[in-house]
């Protein structure tokens, strides 16, 4: 388990860190695991690993309400993982982190909640074009039930954001822009706090999608001022099916419900039902308990390390891996934005990226391939997708070794000389 005590304020150890996450510990096809897709999934510390178990070991029941020691354990620990994520990325108060099942669930219960409550015929709405399906069709959706439009930013093919397309593109029509912290497809850092400040001129709301940031960055929802903030559990060491919405409390307190049920309730009768407070009014039905204080463990494990140091460690990989990308022939990398983090994506002449990855696999070297799950900005360049090659501080610089190693190996399969 890890030993949260442990000082590892100086300097960052990535070897030592890796020992703290069973699942690297490996071999796949016979060859030792590297793990190169943490843009889709982060792997699990032991001590998340143990939080889950502990629970479901002692403390399983159900939160709130319960009148037996089992509940209210697994309340206090439930409701401690609020607290910690609010630390952790500075809220204001506890109350303004919302549970829900992912990234994807916390757009779509803004774009539901909010807009059907708040848009009106002839509103627009703005999202970047390199954004993931799950900040844009949620968007869409809605737009098409109150009769707003969704326009895309555009987006330079290096994966940098116009931020003076985007500054033509404001005017008192917009309600709402949305823009990712990073891109899972790209790398690319977008400058969210000149973001928020251009949405907020013209009066605008601006959402930003964090699920790509959070592993990465440290985050100040204050500073930023954003008016939400979205990521999951999963892309932070946690388990899956937990996410985040952090929200303004003015606005959650105005917005309604998203669902019925459960939890989410202050009175319920037949002549009318009237709503529980923030943030219970948005949390309907028996959540993830296990999950969330799973996720509260993810929180004191990254709060344990030395950010700043794992911070620089992620970018000498990255840099590392980009001069050996640009130094191997054949090689095109997509996405070259001067700020970027957590991603090395590409194409290799000759290749479809799936063979790319099936022949990575079967020497021992996970990565992701396809279009991410970001077709807009695929179909603007005009590719398939990529592969991509994903970071974390748990990877190292023999990590970025074997995957060009790799990568040599594939080429002398695939490409006639």
């Amino acid at each position: 388990m890890t030993d949260l005590a442990v000082d590892r304020s100086s300097p960052f150890n990535a070897e030592q860190v890796r020992q703290d996450f069973p699942i690297l510990q490996q071999d796949v096809h016979g060859k030792p695991l590297v793990y190169l897709d943490n843009a889709a999934t982060t792997q699990k510390p032991e001590a998340v690993i143990q939080a889950i178990v502990d629970y479901y070991r002692k403390d399983n029941s159900n939160v709130h309400r319960g009148a037996h020691a089992l509940a209210e354990r697994a309340t206090d620990k439930f409701e401690q993982a609020r607290v910690k994520v609010a630390g952790l990325i500075n809220a204001a108060e506890p109350r303004q982190v919302i549970w829900t099942r992912g990234t994807s669930e916390s757009i779509n219960l803004v774009a539901a909640s909010w807009g059907r409550s708040q848009l009106r015929e002839g509103d627009r709405i703005l999202v970047s074009a390199m954004e993931h399906h799950s900040n844009i069709v949620p968007w869409q959706m809605i737009a098409a039930q109150m009769g707003a439009t969704v326009e895309p930013i555009p987006v330079a093919n290096d994966g940098t954001l116009d931020l003076d397309a985007l500054q033509g593109m404001l005017d008192a029509r917009v309600r709402m822009v949305a823009c990712g912290h990073v891109s899972n497809a790209l790398g690319s850092l977008n400058p969210v706090e000149q973001i928020v400040r251009m949405a907020h001129s013209v009066g605008a709301l601006c959402l930003i999608d964090g699920a790509q940031a959070m592993s990465h960055l440290q985050v100040d929802v204050q500073a930023l001022d954003c008016d939400f903030y979205v990521f999951s559990a999963h892309k932070m060491f946690g388990p899956t099916g937990v996410g985040v919405l952090y929200g303004k409390a003015d606005l959650l307190e105005a917005m309604p419900p998203y669902q019925g049920g459960g939890e989410m309730i202050e009175t319920v009768s037949f002549a009318g039902t009237t709503y529980n407070q923030l943030p219970y009014k948005f949390e309907a039905g028996t959540p993830d308990i296990a999950g969330v204080i799973a996720l509260g463990a993810a929180v004191d494990y990254l709060q344990s390390l030395d950010r700043d140091g794992a911070e620089r460690h992620e970018q000498d990989l990255l840099e590392y891996a980009e001069a050996k990308a640009r130094a191997m022939p054949g090689i095109t990398l997509v996405g070259t934005s001067a700020k970027r983090t957590g991603v090395l994506s590409f194409l290799m002449d000759g290749t479809h990226p799936h063979d790319v990855g099936m022949l990575l696999d079967q020497q021992g070297v996970a990565v992701r391939t396809g279009n991410h799950c970001a077709q807009p900005i695929m179909d603007q360049l005009g590719i398939p997708g990529t592969v991509r090659a994903s970071f974390c501080f748990y990877n190292t610089r023999a990590d970025i070794d074997r995957l060009f190693e790799a990568l040599a190996k594939a080429k002398q399969f695939l490409v006639e000389e």
